[in-house]
């Protein structure tokens, strides 16, 4: 899953690459590109047939690319605190237990967020000396006490939930945009995003903010930790009018393609100050492709089944990319044949679920298209096997408080910090709680 898998990552190769070192090098400067909605089949690098993503490709040549690289969440909410904490969410809480649901995220009437017990990436960095930013998305709660700078980050350009929109501030507010802890406008009043064309310059302002904070931070000689969560590609996709109807993919290609410029300009901008040696790069992506969303609003994940909000294939395997030169070797993990291991590349839409597990052998079918017969000797071995480690899990495993379970409409971006400045406050309903109603 994501998150163990790349903090072990961290973990040992960062910690290797301190011991090669002397003493007193310098620390690495930390950079996480997470995308969102992104799907594994969306990169040039594993078989996307319009290769529009240069850029990506080269960084996958220049250092090390995941072929399976698993998500701890098919949402975007848990997986991104899954990524900040190293555990997974049914330990830190970002999870329900509402009627039958268990996956869950966090809407602008969620009560609950990030719990004050967690630890989390920027916290742990800060003890030693890391300067740390979050450009883009946080979705782990909006509310004051959940927000970036109250989780260990020192800076935050971005918003606190998804760009959905516009509302019309009646009954919802529309989404804020902050500047560290107060906003700065919202969404579709300030910073617009076009519904009908799909334009707009958002992934343009973050990658400046992005580009700011590396020159200041390389200025200042200060280690840094950067969090760029960019949201493009999470359905309304967007992309400034410099992209638009540029891929052959359609708008969602176009926000790729955005997406594809701007890492690239942010590994240029690396070199340009030469520090590329002493800087490791992690791409990724929080969930499956959002099959559901149509296929101008979505993307592909290759081979693989269905897509967010499942557990199959599609929904837990990501694009990955670790990339830190004169550190992690020119193109390691690249072992396949990208696009022709699997005939007839497929989405799907989620119909049906059974009690009894599914089970497939990825070996012969990473389609996950055909399931173990369950009368079959192959599938009960399976199972048995399975249900043992399963049922170990169930035994030790100790949960975290739901955080997730309760809604209210009273606790929207109704009056952001800032609101008084900029005029625009809104007046919030009476409280009146309620169980969310999870569909996942």
């Amino acid at each position: 899953m994501v998150t163990l898998t790349l903090i072990t990552f961290f973990g040992a190769i960062i910690c290797c690459s301190w011991t090669k070192n002397l003493p007193n090098a310098p620390s690495p400067n930390i950079i996480i590109m997470l995308m969102d909605d992104m799907g594994w089949g969306d990169l040039g690098v594993f078989g996307q047939p319009s290769k529009e993503t240069p850029n990506l490709d080269a960084m996958a040549a220049e250092g090390m690319l995941l072929p399976n690289f698993y998500t701890a969440n098919p949402l975007c909410s848990p997986s991104r605190a899954a990524l900040l904490t190293g555990r997974l969410p049914i330990r830190n809480g970002f999870y329900t237990t509402n009627a039958r649901a268990r996956n869950a995220y966090t809407p602008q009437d969620i009560v609950g967020g990030i719990s004050k017990d967690e630890i989390l990436l920027p916290q742990l960095l800060k003890t030693k000396g890391y300067v740390s930013k979050i450009v883009g998305k946080w979705h782990l709660g909006h509310r004051p006490k959940y927000l970036p700078l109250k989780n260990g980050f020192d800076e935050w350009f971005g918003s606190p939930n998804c760009h959905f929109g516009p509302y019309n501030d009646q009954s919802i507010p529309n989404i804020p945009v902050y500047n560290n802890s107060e906003m700065l406008g919202r969404f579709y009043e300030d910073f617009k995003i076009d519904r009908k064309t799909g334009e707009s310059n958002l992934t343009q302002i973050y990658l400046m903010e992005g580009l700011d904070f590396i020159l200041r931070q390389t200025k200042a000689q200060q280690p840094f930790f950067l969090y760029w969560a960019v949201d493009a590609t999470h359905a309304p996709v967007y992309a400034s009018k410099r992209f638009l109807g540029k891929s052959q993919r359609g708008r969602y290609g176009d926000a790729v393609m955005e997406l594809d410029y701007s890492i690239g300009q942010i590994l240029k901008w690396l070199r340009t100050f030469g520090i590329d040696n002493n800087t490791f790069v992690f791409f990724t992506s929080d969930n499956g492709a959002a099959v559901m969303s149509g296929p101008n609003e979505s993307g592909s994940n290759g081979p693989f089944l269905c897509g967010k909000e499942t557990t199959f294939e599609g929904g837990m395997r990501e694009p990955a990319i670790a990339w830190w030169p004169g550190h992690i070797k020119e193109g390691s993990g690249i072992n396949f044949c990208p696009g022709e291991e699997v005939p007839n590349v497929t989405t799907h839409e989620q119909k049906e679920h059974t009690l009894q597990p599914l089970i497939f052998h990825l070996g012969r079918d990473p389609g996950e298209k055909f399931p173990l017969s369950v009368l079959s000797k192959e599938y009960q071995g399976a199972l048995s096997g399975i249900s043992a480690v399963v049922q170990q899990h169930k035994d030790t495993l100790v949960p975290g408080i739901p955080q997730l379970n309760m809604c209210d409409s009273a606790v929207m971006n109704w009056a952001p910090a800032g609101c008084k400045k900029l005029g625009k406050c809104l007046k919030p309903p009476e409280s009146n709680p309620w169980k969310c109603d999870w569909p996942h």
